[in-house]
C-alpha cells in the first residue's frame, strides 16, 4: 500500500468520525441570524460590539494615544531593569506573525468577491474598532502575566482570567476564571495544533507543489511532501527550543521583511494603475452604502467585511496577549498601546492595501469570482500582482511560505503556554509538546484533516465569548493602568526637559 493511499484513508477516516461533530459544532459557534438578504454570524456581531464599547469606554484610545504607542515601540520609555523576556519591537512581530498570514492574501480576495469594494470600508472600521479590544486584553496579559524562576513568563486568558477575576471578585470570580482558564487552554492548543500549525503546513506545501513542478514535479509526490514536512519541521523545532527569544528574533526580522515586500508589491501594481486610483476609492465608498456586493447588498458587504477583519486580526480571542505578555515592562498599559498597532497594521494597512490591488487591477479571474464562480482567493490576489509583475506569483509562493512559518512559531509557542498551564511547566512536558508540535508540521504535508480544522475554528471563536466576559469585568483595571502609564510618561517627559542631556532609557525604582 502506498503512503498516498494510506493518508487518503486516514484524511478519510478522520473526516467521516468528526465531519458530523464540527458542523453541530460550527452551527452553534457560527449561528447566524438574517439580516436583510444576508445572514450575520452572532459571534462576528459579538467581537465588533466589544470593539465599539471598548473604544468609547476609553474614549477613542486607538487614535489619542496612537502616537504614543509609536513612541512605546520604538522603546522611548524602555526601563533597563524591567521585568520580561523581549522589548516592545519584537512582541508587537511576534503576536503579529501569527495573524498576519494567507487571510490577508486570500482572505481579503474571498470578501471582496463577496461585498464587493463596499466590504473593504467595513474592514478598515472594524479593524480600528479592533485596536480598542486588543489594548484591553493586552494590558490584562501583561498585568496579571506569572514570572517563573527562570526568568520566563506566561500570559494570556489563562492567567488573567482567574487572577483578575479573583482579585475583582473573590472566591466566586477565582472559581470561575479557573473553569474560564481551562477551557480558554484547550481551545488555544487546539486551535493551534490543527489551525496554527496543520493546516498553515499543509497550504504552504500545497502552494509549493503548485508551483515547482506542478501535479507532475517530485514536490507533489508523497516523497517530496514528506521531504517538505521534515525540512519545515525541523527549522520549527529548532527556533522553538529557544522559546519567545528566539522566536522573537526570527519574526523581528521576518515580519517587517514580508509585510515590507508585500505592502512595497502593492504599492507597485496600485501606482502603475495611479489614474484608476480615484474610481477605486470611489467604489470602496460608494459599495459600502449602496447594493453594490453580490450578496445581501450593504449589509453583505457590511458583514463580510467586518468577518473577513475579526477573524484576520484576532481581536478579543485571547491569542496575542500570550506574546505581548513576554514583554520587558513595568506598566501593563505600554504593551497594551503597543498592541493597538496590531490590528492597524494587519487589517487597516495590509488587508486594505490587498482589496486596493485588486480593485484596482481588476484581474479577469476577480470578475468571475464576483460573478458567482468558485475561484481561490490566493488565484485572485496572484493574479491581481500578475498583471503588473509576470513573476510575482513565484514571489507570492515565497510570502505565503514565509507567513505559514511565521504563524506555526507564533501558535507554537501559544500552543506551549497553553499546554504547560495543563500539564505543568517541566522540561518534560515543554519537550513532550514541541515534539508533538513538529510531528504536526509533518503531518500537515501528507493530511488536511478538513473536518477538524473546522472544528478548531470554531473552538477558537469560542474561546472570544469567554475572554470578552472577563474583559468586560476588567476593564475597570486597564482604566487604572492606562491612568499609572500616562503619569510615568507625563513624569519622563518632566525630566527630559529637566535634563535634556538624559538618555531616554534609565533604570527607574
Amino acid at each position: 500500500m502506498s503512503l498516498d493511499s494510506i493518508t487518503q484513508s486516514i484524511d478519510d477516516a478522520v473526516s467521516d468520525f468528526f465531519e458530523p461533530i464540527a458542523e453541530k459544532v460550527s452551527e452553534v459557534v457560527f449561528y447566524a441570524v438574517p439580516v436583510g438578504d444576508t445572514e450575520l454570524p452572532l459571534i462576528v456581531a459579538w467581537l465588533v460590539v466589544a470593539g465599539l464599547i471598548f473604544t468609547t469606554w476609553f474614549g477613542l484610545v486607538q487614535i489619542r494615544k496612537f502616537a504614543l504607542a509609536t513612541k512605546v515601540v520604538r522603546g522611548k520609555y524602555d526601563e533597563e531593569d524591567a521585568p520580561g523576556e523581549v522589548n516592545h519591537f519584537q512582541a508587537l512581530t511576534a503576536a503579529v506573525s501569527g495573524t498576519v498570514g494567507l487571510g490577508n492574501i486570500a482572505g481579503v480576495a474571498v470578501a471582496v468577491s463577496i461585498g464587493g469594494p463596499g466590504a473593504t470600508f467595513w474592514m478598515i472600521l472594524c479593524g480600528l474598532l479592533g485596536m480598542a479590544t486588543k489594548f484591553v486584553e493586552v494590558t490584562l496579559g501583561v498585568k496579571y502575566r506569572e514570572e517563573h524562576a527562570d526568568g520566563t513568563v506566561s500570559g494570556g486568558p489563562m492567567h488573567y482570567l482567574p487572577k483578575g477575576l479573583a482579585e475583582r471578585f473573590g472566591n466566586g470570580g477565582a472559581k470561575l476564571g479557573k473553569v474560564l482558564a481551562v477551557l480558554a487552554s484547550i481551545m488555544i492548543l487546539f486551535f493551534g495544533l490543527f489551525g496554527g500549525n496543520l493546516l498553515q503546513a499543509n497550504q504552504s506545501y500545497a502552494q509549493i507543489a503548485s508551483t515547482v513542478g506542478g501535479e507532475d514535479g517530485f514536490m507533489a509526490s508523497s516523497a517530496g511532501a514528506v521531504l517538505f514536512g521534515l525540512v519545515v519541521a525541523a527549522l520549527v523545532g529548532l527556533v522553538l527550543l529557544g522559546g519567545i527569544r528566539s522566536i522573537a528574533s526570527v519574526t523581528s526580522r521576518l515580519v517587517p521583511a514580508m509585510a515590507g515586500m508585500y505592502i512595497v508589491a502593492c504599492l507597485v501594481v496600485i501606482l502603475t494603475n495611479v489614474t484608476a486610483v480615484p474610481d477605486a476609492i470611489q467604489a470602496i465608498f460608494k459599495g459600502a452604502f449602496e447594493a453594490d456586493g453580490v450578496t445581501g447588498g450593504v449589509i453583505g458587504a457590511l458583514i463580510v467585511g467586518f468577518q473577513r477583519a475579526a477573524f484576520s486580526n484576532e481581536a478579543g480571542l485571547g491569542s496575542a496577549p500570550i506574546a505581548h505578555s513576554a514583554v520587558k515592562t513595568k506598566h501593563p498599559a505600554s504593551e497594551g498601546l503597543v498592541a493597538l498597532l496590531e490590528p492597524f497594521i494587519d487589517t487597516v494597512v495590509i488587508c486594505t492595501m490587498t482589496a486596493l490591488t485588486i480593485i484596482i487591477a481588476n484581474p479577469a479571474s476577480w470578475a468571475e469570482a464576483r460573478a458567482g464562480e468558485s475561484i481561490g482567493g490566493v488565484t485572485i490576489t496572484s493574479d491581481a500582482f500578475g498583471t503588473v509583475l509576470p513573476w510575482f506569483p513565484d514571489v507570492l509562493t515565497v510570502a505565503v511560505l514565509l507567513f505559514a512559518f511565521s504563524t506555526i512559531l507564533t501558535w507554537g509557542y501559544y500552543g506551549l503556554k497553553a499546554w504547560t498551564y495543563l500539564f505543568g511547566k517541566s522540561r518534560t512536558s515543554e519537550i513532550a509538546f514541541k515534539i508533538i508540535w513538529s510531528v504536526f508540521v509533518i503531518l500537515g504535508s501528507l493530511l488536511s484533516l478538513d473536518s477538524l480544522i473546522s472544528l478548531a475554528d470554531s473552538a477558537l471563536f469560542l474561546l472570544s465569548v469567554f475572554n470578552i466576559i472577563g474583559l468586560y469585568l476588567l476593564a475597570p483595571v486597564v482604566k487604572r493602568e492606562l491612568a499609572s502609564f500616562t503619569d510615568f510618561v507625563r513624569g519622563r517627559s518632566v525630566q527630559s526637559s529637566t535634563n535634556p542631556g538624559d538618555k531616554q532609557s534609565v533604570t527607574t525604582a
